[in-house]
């Protein structure tokens, strides 16, 4: 019996996503996974083939609307110098990981510092796939109208701003109620959902990322760690104030190697 390589386990992934996921599904004789992504082969799986199927499958047969988000960062928990520079605190290997993540959403959804500190395209280049559509949270509008995802020409962009602010040229605007409010991120993916954009990634940056945590709408969390030490910059995560470690969240999680990176798979609907 052959062996499940990862060109193998990253297709039969995206063809789970398209694929309703209430029901075992028996992909060929020797590979059957159960809704939720829980997976059993009777044939030899290759090391990276089991990473994918354990960390992406998750994520591709699951319930419609889901959110995942993903944030790297240095092993002191910064994510960017203080001017903003981050390219790049992981390895080449994560950021392959992070396409993947993106060809398996709907939409990437990215705050305002982060377009223009970034400058990122947010498609999928490293890896087979489709691109997903991209929203920018920017209710001032403050983000220069120049930045790649407003002109590149690549797949659609939504810019959220506020009412009475105009889209950049070549974005879409996507009004959504209380831009600056804790409301914010569930009316964003109500609003998404209405357009046909079920499956959401949460790209950055740790604001934009704290916020949608912060307010329960963040169903797994991908944070990968690099072995480097920033020493100062901008934090990952920084939600809301607890008083003592008893209130602290701590969600199910499991442990992979990226390269010299970590990658910890945060199940944050599930509590220990």
């Amino acid at each position: 019996m052959p062996f499940i390589d990862n060109t193998y386990a990253w297709r039969v992934i995206r063809d789970a996503r398209r694929r309703p996921a209430d029901d075992i599904w028996r992909v060929d004789r020797a590979l059957t996974i159960e809704p939720g992504g829980r997976w059993a082969a009777d044939a030899p799986v290759e090391a990276d083939a089991a990473f994918l199927f354990d960390t992406l499958l998750p994520l591709a047969f699951c319930r419609r609307d889901h959110v995942v988000a993903q944030l790297g960062q240095s092993l002191d928990g910064r994510i960017a110098t203080v001017s903003g520079h981050s390219h790049y605190v992981t390895g080449e290997p994560s950021r392959v990981h992070l396409h993947r993540l993106r060809a398996l959403a709907d939409v990437v959804i990215v705050g305002a510092g982060t377009v223009d500190a970034d400058d990122p395209r947010l498609t999928v280049r490293h890896v087979a796939g489709d691109d997903p559509v991209r929203v920018v949270l920017d209710p001032r509008a403050r983000v220069p109208a120049d930045r790649r995802v407003f002109s590149d020409g690549g797949p659609p962009t939504w810019h959220v701003v506020a009412p009475g602010q105009p889209a950049a040229p070549g974005a879409l605007p996507l009004p959504v109620a209380g831009t600056d409010g804790a409301g914010l991120p569930r009316a964003l993916l109500d609003a998404l959902a209405a357009r046909g954009l079920h499956r959401a990634l949460i790209e950055g940056g740790g604001v934009t990322i704290s916020r949608f945590i912060d307010a329960g709408c963040v169903d797994r969390l991908h944070t990968v760690v690099a072995p480097l030490l920033i020493g100062s910059g901008r934090p990952g995560l920084a939600l809301a104030e607890i008083e003592t470690l008893h209130e602290a969240r701590r969600p199910r999680c499991r442990s992979y190697a990226l390269g010299e990176d970590r990658l910890y798979d945060l199940d944050l609907r599930a509590s220990r």
